[in-house]
């Protein structure tokens, strides 16, 4: 798989032979139902609602040492690899532009669209400073 070799080329040195992180740099393996609990581990297989997501961080920010410097390839087979090592993806799984949206993450029915009570105020579009009349 080529997504284990880039892991260890690139990613492993901050977050571990085993994807569970070295401090200062966060997991990105387990935290599966943790959530609800008093010390929840926010990981891509317990938290990241999409899979695309995913794949962009990597691509704009990682490696940390020099962003940007993956190329599309090897974003998503790194992207699968870490997939994988959550149990979302088989090891063999390729992703690319039409798959990676395809992926169905653990938590993508775990956040709110719509989970601020004053978005449902209704919109004022002119004298919007004026208090209503009584």
């Amino acid at each position: 798989m080529q997504g284990k070799q880039v892991y260890q080329t690139n990613c492993l040195a901050c977050h571990g032979a085993d994807l569970k992180g070295t401090p200062p740099w966060p997991a990105l393996v387990g935290g599966q139902g943790s959530l609800a609990s008093a010390k929840p581990l926010k990981t891509v297989g317990s938290y990241w609602p999409y899979a695309t997501t995913l794949y962009d961080y990597i691509r704009r920010a990682m490696p940390f040492q020099a962003p940007q410097s993956l190329s599309d390839e090897q974003v998503y087979s790194v992207t699968a690899y870490i997939l994988h090592m959550n149990g979302i993806l088989d090891e063999n799984a390729t992703l690319d532009a039409k798959s990676l949206p395809q992926v169905k993450m653990p938590n993508r029915d775990g956040f709110y669209v719509d989970d601020r009570p004053d978005a449902k105020n209704a919109r004022c579009m002119s004298d919007c400073l004026k208090k209503p009349a009584s």
